[in-house]
């Protein structure tokens, strides 16, 4: 079995909220900000998904060098149970995997390269940001089956429960594509 566990590498960001009678500001990105956090990376596209319902499974979702990404995410509207594993070979938590609900109230997580990442919608119609380092490369995109046994995920849904795609269905097993990626 595959543990949960808490990454260093992995940073939740508080964000100040200024509400008032005509709801709130927040600023969202700010790079002298992030710096605070040893954030250093420099984003270069910008990514909006919208899930209609809960229970939307999108991922496991990573790109091989030399275009792996760093990730910024926001949820802009609902809420996400947001999930990341460890793909670095070198790393002491190799193959671990750590998760964290986020909406959006509650600030931004970042992810740095070597990690899978994925997100399980915890309300209807959820709007999810993220900014990436470094560009989208088709030839470069990887992903691992939602539900593959070897991480030992449980996301308390039946599979008839998570709306997922096609795609994503399909994704191959980590046994099967393991000894090909190298972080």
């Amino acid at each position: 079995m595959i543990k949960r566990v808490e990454f260093d590498e992995i940073k939740k960001i508080n964000l100040n909220y200024f509400p008032d009678n005509r709801g709130f500001f927040v600023e969202t990105f700010n790079e002298r900000f992030l710096e605070t956090y040893d954030i250093n990376d420099k984003f270069v596209q910008d990514n909006l998904s919208l899930s209609l319902k809960k229970n939307t499974f999108r991922g496991f979702h990573f790109q091989i060098p030399p275009f792996e990404q760093s990730k910024l995410v926001n949820v802009i509207k609902g809420s996400i149970l947001d999930i990341y594993i460890d793909l670095r070979k070198n790393s002491e938590t190799y193959q671990c995997y750590g998760s964290c609900e986020l909406n959006s109230e509650n600030g931004l997580l970042y992810i740095p390269r070597g990690f899978a990442h994925g997100f399980l919608t915890l309300k209807d119609d959820t709007i999810v940001s993220y900014k990436v380092d470094n560009y989208y490369d088709i030839e470069s995109e990887r992903g691992i089956k939602f539900n593959d046994d070897f991480f030992s995920l449980d996301l308390s849904l039946s599979l008839d429960e998570i709306i997922i795609s096609e795609k994503d269905k399909n994704l191959p097993l980590w046994v099967d594509i393991s000894d090909e990626i190298n972080f």
